[in-house]
């Protein structure tokens, strides 16, 4: 009688080990799942293409912004200050974004910041939201 009971007891435990291991590999699958997928939403996001440049400029944007990535941290800064507020979101955040990663070895505490106020402004809905979920735990 003994026997049975004890024989029991294992069987429930490893029963019940086994549907705790099922959960935690469930959830491992669904997250690698998520991550494949902001990844590639991520890669599918042309910035160029993203509203919010004013019209009048895409042409001149192009020229003096590409000016501005190929220089130095001061340049870009340059460029945010002059011509930043007159962009709108979602375009905004994905330059703000990549100036947030140039700076982030120099200025740790701003692209903190950065990517802070993005991420408070920006929707889930949002074509820059995947890319902000990807640079999470760096920033954060």
């Amino acid at each position: 009688m003994t026997k049975t009971i004890i024989s029991i007891v294992i069987v429930a435990v490893l029963a019940f080990g086994g549907y705790k291991l099922w959960q935690v590999w469930d959830s491992y699958a669904k997250d690698k799942d998520l991550a494949a997928q902001q990844a590639a939403a991520v890669s599918n996001v042309v910035p160029e293409q993203l509203p919010g440049m004013p019209p009048a400029w895409e042409d001149g944007y192009k020229k003096a912004y590409a000016a501005a990535q190929t220089g130095d941290i001061k340049t870009l800064r340059a460029w945010f200050k002059a011509y930043g507020q007159q962009v709108d979101d979602p375009r905004r955040a994905w330059i703000e974004l990549d100036y947030m990663i140039i700076i982030s070895s120099q200025d740790p505490q701003e692209a903190k910041a950065i990517y802070q106020s993005v991420k408070d402004r920006t929707p889930q809905e949002s074509p820059v939201y995947p890319r902000i979920k990807q640079l999470e735990k760096t920033y954060e």
